[in-house]
């Protein structure tokens, strides 16, 4: 039976060295990136938010290390940049961690943090999160899992920053590569109590719940035919490599420019040109 307090996919969570870098590099491929978030001491890092409906990209670095951020730092070191780990969205944190600890997975958590966040109208506000996390050793495909709920919807829902010149509007796929796609999705599917779908070119789709993005385990070898024409240069044999985006085709085209690889009916930025994390953007 599916966890009743942990639903789809919230966002993605991809690691950078230099945030502010990062950041402007996603300017330039059209997305609109939130004001600069500062997390605490304790957590020594920092972000950047894209934001879709109903959920969003983040881009995350380390600006002090910290005990908290030790995998993090270890992830750039061995990896390199790229989707370091995925958020569920959480219902409620205490009661979905007691029902992971049910299945036999100890949380790490629940973890109450907040983020100052500066408003439209120059205000300081407060982005305000309880979170919990599964089992660190269990990376199925390489990635982390955790599960937030957000105490503070109206400082990271934000209108003026949910609109996208390359006219993204939401997640469709996170995309993991894996020498052993049905493994690692059966494990990822027993994590979250969620059944495995095998498609038609050998992938392992993971629904992740409700109307949210779809988790996609395939090989290399799978993901390169699926967008023929894309240099795949910088992806491991194993860990998240993109991110599936419903948008406007059209305007997705215009915003990357050359950036941009016309490949499977839409349009594709190589992992390369964005920060180890390929990009496809789909009819929405």
């Amino acid at each position: 039976m599916a966890l009743k307090n942990v639903i789809g996919i919230d966002h993605a969570v991809i690691m950078v060295k230099d945030l502010d870098q990062a950041a402007a590099n996603y300017k330039r491929l059209g997305f609109t990136v939130s004001p600069r978030g500062t997390h605490s001491a304790h957590m020594g890092s920092g972000n950047y938010t894209i934001m879709f409906d109903p959920d969003y990209m983040e881009l995350l670095g380390v600006l002090t290390p910290t005990e908290h951020n030790a995998p993090a730092r270890a992830y750039l070191d061995t990896r390199g940049e790229g989707i370091e780990r995925v958020a569920f969205t959480a219902v409620d944190s205490a009661e979905g961690a007691e029902e992971i600890r049910a299945r036999g997975y100890p949380p790490v958590g629940p973890t109450d943090f907040e983020r100052p966040v500066t408003m439209p109208n120059g205000t300081i506000s407060a982005a305000k999160f309880r979170t919990f996390e599964w089992p660190r050793a269990e990376t199925p495909g390489g990635i982390r899992i955790f599960a937030c709920q957000h105490k503070t919807r109206e400082t990271v829902w934000i209108p003026e920053l949910m609109q996208h010149a390359n006219g993204a509007k939401r997640l469709k796929q996170v995309v993991i590569v894996s020498p052993e796609p049905a493994k690692d999705a059966a494990h990822l599917s027993k994590m979250t109590d969620r059944d495995v779908r095998n498609e038609a070119d050998g992938a392992v789709a993971v629904p992740s719940g409700g109307d949210r993005a779809d988790f996609v385990f395939l090989t290399r070898d799978q993901l390169g035919k699926r967008y023929p024409g894309v240099s795949l240069a910088g992806l491991p044999e194993r860990g998240g490599a993109g991110l599936v985006i419903a948008a406007d085709v059209a305007a997705a085209e215009k915003a990357l420019g050359t950036t941009g690889v016309h490949s499977a009916g839409g349009i594709v930025v190589p992992p390369a040109a964005g920060n180890g994390t390929l990009l496809a953007f789909v009819k929405a």
